[in-house]
């Protein structure tokens, strides 16, 4: 692939869509294209919105389309990538069994490549952000929900029926590990330790101000994440672990927690050796990851 060639990608998630564009490089061509999902909306009207996203972004950098090598679309999920089409997504319920890779294609006669948004967050990352020079990068997605990739040779693994990495309805406690590992978590802990029903991120704030109960209820949340990263890193024993979304802006709220918790349940060599660490690209990984799709199928 020339240098000169446009990689368009899609952040597609339940509450908004991030279209944006670079060049192998993973340099940013243009301002991004943010709209909200209006996840209520009818499924063709969603649609629509994505695509005029995907229109302003390629007017932005090529009216023509001359130098666009493909689209790659990141799609909270479940998914069946294979045949690029959302499946029963409680996030998009007007979008069940949805053929959306083949609809984007048949709209810009361009390539068009898809893969779960967790998947392309941790794997624009491992490429370009924190998990440069990294053979076997681990990442979670923390976020309303609780997502996880695997990224071997700069590779998604994705296993035999796409579920690699899918650890969030394992048994954890009385339910399941997303019940505390999640934005959903970070509020139910709060409320169990205070009372009061708080977001993630007012819990963040508090914690940033002081208060006793959300600094407790971060030490807690690390506590849990620990639980789920030990499971991985000893089942995976990657590089490096990353830890991406938006709670992960609170990183320096819970990692001394879950790093004291952490080491003594990883085996011995990666317990001293394996960093974890927070993401990089910001609020643009996702679209990024989804870019690099083009990347890695133009090879």
């Amino acid at each position: 692939m020339s240098g000169k060639k446009v990689l368009i990608g899609v952040d597609f998630g339940g509450t908004k869509i991030l279209t944006g564009a670079m060049n192998e490089n993973a340099e940013i061509l243009c301002e991004p294209v943010k709209v909200p999902t209006n996840s209520q909306n009818p499924g063709d009207r969603i649609i629509a919105e994505m695509i005029e996203s995907i229109e302003r972004v390629i007017q932005s950098v090529d009216e023509g389309k001359k130098s666009i090598a493909g689209i790659g679309l990141g799609v909270t999920g479940p998914l069946d990538i294979k045949n690029g089409v959302i499946l029963e997504c409680p996030q998009l319920p007007t979008l069940h069994y949805f053929p959306l890779r083949e609809t984007v294609e048949r709209h810009f006669h361009l390539p068009v490549y898809m893969n779960n948004d967790a998947n392309c967050l941790i794997y624009g990352e491992a490429l370009f952000g924190s998990g440069i020079g990294k053979n076997i990068v681990l990442g979670f997605t923390l976020g309303t929900g609780l997502g996880c990739a695997i990224i071997m040779n700069k590779k998604i693994y994705l296993g035999s029926t796409e579920s690699a990495g899918e650890i969030w309805p394992s048994p954890y406690g009385k339910g399941i590990i997303e019940d505390l590992v999640s934005g959903t978590g970070v509020t139910r802990i709060y409320r169990e330790i205070s009372g009061d029903n708080k977001s993630a991120l007012e819990i963040e704030s508090l914690a940033r101000s002081g208060n006793t109960a959300a600094l407790a209820t971060w030490d807690e949340f690390g506590k849990h994440l620990s639980v789920a990263i030990s499971w991985s890193m000893n089942l995976i024993d990657p590089d490096i672990v990353i830890l991406g979304g938006s709670i992960s802006r609170a990183f320096d709220l819970f990692i001394n927690s879950l790093e004291q918790n952490l080491r003594n349940h990883v085996c011995p060599i990666p317990a001293q050796k394996t960093k974890v660490v927070q993401a990089k690209l910001g609020s643009n990984a996702g679209f990024i990851g989804a870019a690099a799709l083009v990347l890695e199928n133009n090879k």
